[in-house]
């Protein structure tokens, strides 16, 4: 934990879930920059309406808890750092609203006085957020973006241009810079390309994808490695689909083991609704469980005979491993005696040695020059 001092007040502030040792900040640069630009241009008054998007731990939640404040995330997790940070620093964990990404951002009719955008690396995400936010902004609506200046492009202006109006930005100031954008209301956008589907190559399946999805406009190689390898097998009632995105994994378990119950489990709302969608349709007569959580948290302990998983090695911009230790433990948590875990990664990655450090065994199911499906069983 680590204190954020800005005009709004000091804050003690922590990443989630938590870690021994963390060594990485709940906030960054561009948080400071904007907190402090807010109050110098006294842009917040006693009864200004704030949206803010993608606070990652709550940082912005906390610093604004003081005004009518909603926050929009697509992330699970970002929504449990909020609550965190705000109980840690006796604030009200209801004082600032939580919508996800797919839920309407605010109330038909009312424009936000002040709209905060932390910029993420995907701009489908971006396109998306912005035309959701536009029905709720006005001429007097303040529209600010937040980023590090490696992850501001000239694509990322360009549609902050194309879909809310004239765009420009500050200087750089500790590697962080602000998106400042007035809103055009004679400005005829483009529809929103979201959500886009595509076919999935040698089946009958559509996929559909949310903005936010991994790998939303084809299908990736590792993803195509590991379905080409799905297991077959009546001992495998209850499969888990760990960090579901789209759900193909799942989808493509379920049809290959046609008497189990898949669960989809990711921290994305947008993934567990690709996934929800693409299932319905395949499988209209089947039913499944969906879920968004972190990790496995929320399922049962030993109660599931296989768990398919792709794991992530970031955290919005933080690279590592960490993510996979946290799938791997919980999943053996939540295996039956006898089940197994089956994870695919990048072979540099050296997943074998921590699934046998962890379980006490692990085996090679295939590989190629790029990818290795390890296998465990929980003893």
């Amino acid at each position: 934990m680590e204190t954020l001092a800005v005009p709004q007040g000091n804050f003690e502030l922590s990443r989630f879930p938590a870690r021994q040792q963390e060594t990485l900040r709940a906030w960054d640069a561009a948080d400071e920059y904007l907190l402090n630009h807010l109050h110098d241009e006294q842009l917040l008054h006693p009864n200004s309406r704030i949206l803010i998007l993608n606070d990652s731990f709550g940082t912005l939640a906390c610093a604004l808890s003081g005004y009518h404040t909603v926050s929009v995330s697509d992330s699970f997790i970002a929504r449990q750092g909020m609550q965190l940070n705000l109980s840690q620093n006796q604030l009200d964990p209801d004082s600032v609203e939580f919508r996800h990404s797919l839920m309407d951002y605010g109330e038909s009719g009312e424009a936000y006085d002040l709209v905060i955008l932390k910029v993420t690396k995907s701009l489908g995400q971006l396109e998306d957020q912005l035309h959701r936010i536009r029905p709720f902004l006005n001429q007097k609506s303040q529209i600010i973006g937040a980023g590090m200046v490696k992850g501001i492009h000239t694509s990322t202006l360009q549609l902050f241009e194309t879909i809310i109006g004239q765009t420009q930005t500050s200087l750089a100031r500790k590697k962080a810079r602000l998106i400042f954008s007035r809103f055009d209301p004679i400005l005829s956008p483009p529809e929103n390309s979201y959500p886009r589907s595509y076919a999935l190559e040698n089946t009958a399946y559509q996929i559909l994808n949310h903005a936010n999805v991994f790998s939303r406009e084809k299908l990736d190689i590792g993803t195509r490695f590991l379905i080409e390898n799905i297991p077959a097998d009546n001992r495998f009632q209850q499969i888990v689909d760990l960090g579901c995105g789209n759900g193909i994994v799942g989808l493509m378990a379920s049809a290959a083991n046609p008497e189990a119950t898949i669960h989809f489990v990711d921290e994305s709302y947008m993934a567990v609704a690709s996934a929800e969608s693409n299932f319905n349709r395949a499988f209209p007569e089947r039913s499944a469980l969906f879920k968004v959580t972190d990790c496995l948290n929320g399922i049962t302990l030993d109660s599931c005979d296989l768990i398919l998983n792709n794991p992530p090695f970031h955290q919005q911009n933080t690279i590592g491993d960490f993510i996979a230790w946290q799938m791997f433990t919980e999943s053996k948590a939540v295996l039956k005696q006898g089940g197994e875990l089956w994870v695919i990664g990048n072979r540099h990655l050296n997943y074998h040695a921590k699934l046998k450090r962890l379980f006490g065994n692990c085996s090679t199911v295939a590989s190629n020059n790029k990818f290795v499906i390890l296998k465990t069983v929980k003893r």
